[in-house]
């Protein structure tokens, strides 16, 4: 288990395309490292297009980080299930990525451009 995360500005422009559409773009993404695992972009909510999103019933919990809920991506194609997560009130540790959502690169694409 990782007993450390750093949280740094992720450099550049970075996109989340699920379905084939942009759904979000950020310059102020958040790029977030635990331990020995590959590192993980957060986006500013206010970033995404936050229409396209469905909080759902998933949660789950990591001692680092806190408590995570889980969004549904709302696509033409149909839904992306629990596609991305935020922690709504972060551990002290990850308080930098209160109000940010990552997403799981096995649902959709989040690319540096």
């Amino acid at each position: 288990m990782a007993t450390e995360i750093t949280i740094r500005p992720a450099t550049g422009t970075w996109v989340i395309r699920a379905a084939g559409a942009v759904i979000g773009e950020s310059v102020n993404a958040l790029e977030l490292t635990e331990g020995d695992y590959p590192p993980v972009i957060y986006f500013p909510r206010g970033d995404i297009a936050m229409a396209f999103l469905d909080q759902s019933d998933l949660t789950s919990s990591c001692p680092l980080k806190g408590a995570a809920t889980y969004f549904t991506i709302i696509a033409k194609s149909g839904p992306i299930k629990n596609a991305g997560w935020s922690y709504e009130t972060p551990n002290d540790a990850a308080s930098g990525i209160k109000d940010h959502i990552a997403f799981r690169h096995d649902k959709v694409a989040v690319e540096q451009v």
